[in-house]
């Protein structure tokens, strides 16, 4: 049975805390944040406000990070020197040179570490990157991408609107897709941006070119109430592959039109895969890889280096 603990008890420990009940194999024993009434429900967990009297008191196999992302990276090496292995919410860091630093902590204590980049374990964007692999609908010619929302106003201590802790839109927001392009596609050849900021508001248009192709994208927090979306849309030969409104469809060049991934759970029998919860996906892969010996390469660290190292030259 894993032993599992939890830091930063905010808004994206929502979407973990379940993923980890879901296991039989595993147990969440205890939670930790400074806000102690952010816990309160928890009543049967271990729940602390200091970290290391976690890490004293607790016998842990897994530490999953959630906190806000300019503490993702210290409280990772401690962890990982207590021999403990580690999931981290994106990004690791603000600093491409921190990703070697988490991996080569990780390697020296013989565990495991992996930076939770959903989007690769997203049923609907999975299936982007088999046509792509595969060749299924001829080559690629084109792809847009957008993720856009309000501001984070909610966020503890205004840590999000502030550009030295979040990193603001390019690493909260627009690192999703980036990384999935990185992922998919691998580093592009050239890449062009444009971004439109005041005191309140971050938006971001980017342009990723590769041979042959060239992925458009945009990411933006909005300084007004414009519900959150997220959507693409990949041209190849042979079709056209849309996500919007939480939905994939697919056109193809003969006129077929169907949706590859079932809303009722079920594989849909085209290309498709089930509906399911990412979130729950990596968690589960990692927990498995953890449980087998295998190191969790779906994340690779050189890619990592090279979503930040763009990131910040926007």
């Amino acid at each position: 049975m894993l032993k599992v603990a939890l830091v930063g008890v905010g808004g994206i420990s929502g979407a973990h805390i379940p993923a980890w009940e879901e296991r039989r194999d595993a147990e969440l024993v205890a939670l930790c944040d400074i806000r102690a009434e952010q816990m309160e429900k928890y009543k049967n967990k271990h729940c602390y406000t200091d970290f290391d009297e976690m890490l004293k008191n607790e016998e842990i196999d897994i530490l999953d990070i959630c906190l806000p992302t300019y503490l993702h990276a210290e409280f990772a090496i401690k962890a990982m020197n207590m021999g403990i292995n580690v999931i981290c919410e994106k990004p690791v860091s603000l600093n491409a040179a921190d990703v070697a630093r988490v991996y080569s902590t990780a390697k020296s204590n013989n565990v495991n570490v992996m930076v939770a980049q959903v989007l690769r374990f997203w049923p609907e964007y999975s299936i982007i990157k088999e046509i792509y692999d595969t060749g299924k609908y001829g080559r690629l010619l084109s792809g847009h991408m957008g993720r856009l929302g309000v501001r984070p106003k909610w966020s503890w201590d205004g840590w999000m609107m502030d550009e030295n802790r979040s990193g603001l839109v390019p690493f909260d927001l627009h690192i999703h897709d980036l990384d999935f392009i990185v992922y998919a596609f691998g580093k592009p050849k050239e890449f062009k941006d444009y971004r439109a900021r005041s005191e309140n508001q971050d938006y971001i248009n980017s342009i990723y070119e590769y041979d042959g192709f060239f992925i458009t994208t945009e990411a933006a927090w909005y300084d007004a109430p414009y519900p959150f979306a997220a959507n693409f849309r990949f041209q190849f030969e042979k079709a056209l592959a849309v996500f919007e409104n939480h939905e994939m469809t697919i056109y193809e060049k003969d006129g077929k039109i169907f949706k590859p991934v079932s809303q009722s759970g079920e594989d849909t029998g085209d290309i498709g895969l089930p509906k399911s919860n990412a979130y729950s996906n990596e968690i589960n892969y990692f927990a498995d890889c953890v449980l087998s010996g295998a190191e969790p390469d779906r994340v690779k660290p050189a890619e990592l280096e090279t979503v930040i190292s763009i990131l910040k030259a926007l």
